[in-house]
């Protein structure tokens, strides 16, 4: 049993890579000419669809959205009861239909064609009445569905999808949209924060430890315990000079006995690892994890201390 779930699994995974491997060999002018059109619109892109069709639009809004290109789902169905209202004078229509000869999108169509909306067809049959009735009809045929009965939508949605993915990426990359522009629609989460969150924005939340050169060790741990970052910077006439972490004081009670006596210049690391207070939070993230430690010192453009950023800071915001 095991073995024939295997085999179905790498066959279904098989038959859609081809189909979408295929899906290259048809791009053609149509697609050009399609994307330039969205490019000069002033309006919005309406995407519309039944059934599976309407779910793929409905991601494929999502994407455009994020990468800069306004984008509404209009289902085809709920269209033809009302809703066409949504699609303005300026808007671009795209239609997702794996047969191109539904009866809603029959319906549909002319509907469309009568206010002079450009429409960009995505079908798997370009002679549907669909793929010749758009303005432009990208070509998304596969061959057979990955469902044996070769009736459930599996590879074709699969092929809209990923027709509407190279879509995205050409406007994304014809519109020069960078990742700032990116971090404009995705401030929340993860992603976002990996896009605009400096380190200024964590150091600032967190206490400042700090002891001078000469302070005896007691004073130093204390530091270090009562501040919870695990480490503390140490100044000379308010001068950077030195770094002590908690693994520090540990190796220093590991060689030393007597120990009573010591300040912080005899255990401190006089070379520790910095990092500009208005860096991205990210770019402190990649220097712990290639050095395999846990915090940088922060300092200003004069290499003045400013603080210091925990790998925990990263941690919390989901950035690590």
């Amino acid at each position: 049993m095991n073995n024939d779930i295997l085999s179905i699994a790498k066959k279904t995974i098989d038959l859609e890579s081809n189909a979408i491997a295929n899906l290259a060999k048809l791009i053609d002018s149509n697609f050009e000419n399609a994307i330039k059109c969205i490019l000069k619109t002033k309006g919005r892109v309406i995407i519309t669809g039944i059934g599976k069709s309407a779910a793929i639009a409905t991601k494929i809004v999502a994407t455009l959205n994020s990468t800069g290109t306004p984008s509404i789902f209009m289902h085809a169905a709920d269209a033809i009861h009302g809703d066409l209202g949504i699609i303005q004078q300026d808007d671009v229509v795209i239609c997702i239909s794996k047969s191109g000869n539904t009866p809603e999108i029959k319906v549909l169509i002319p509907l469309i064609k009568r206010n002079n909306n450009p429409i960009i067809a995505i079908t798997g049959n370009v002679d549907s009445f669909l793929g010749t009735q758009a303005t432009y009809t990208l070509n998304a045929y596969v061959e057979k569905e990955a469902c044996p009965n070769n009736l459930a939508p599996t590879t074709s949605t699969t092929a809209q999808l990923v027709m509407g993915d190279a879509i995205a990426v050409c406007l994304l990359e014809l519109n020069q949209f960078t990742s700032k522009d990116f971090a404009k629609y995705h401030p929340g989460g993860a992603l976002g924060k990996r896009l605009y969150l400096r380190v200024r924005d964590l150091v600032e939340k967190n206490e400042i430890p700090q002891v001078n050169a000469d302070t005896n060790i007691k004073e130093t741990l204390l530091e270090i315990s009562n501040k919870r970052l695990g480490a503390t910077a140490v100044l000379d006439n308010n001068k950077l000079v030195g770094f002590i972490t908690d693994g520090d004081i540990r190796r220093m009670l590991n060689k030393n006995d007597d120990f009573i006596n010591l300040t912080a210049k005899d255990i401190m690391s006089v070379s520790p690892k910095i990092i500009d207070i208005d860096a991205m939070a990210i770019e402190a993230m990649q220097t712990m994890e290639n050095n395999n430690i846990s915090q940088l010192i922060a300092v200003d453009n004069n290499g003045n201390y400013k603080g210091i950023i925990h790998i925990h800071d990263l941690i919390k915001e989901g950035i690590f």
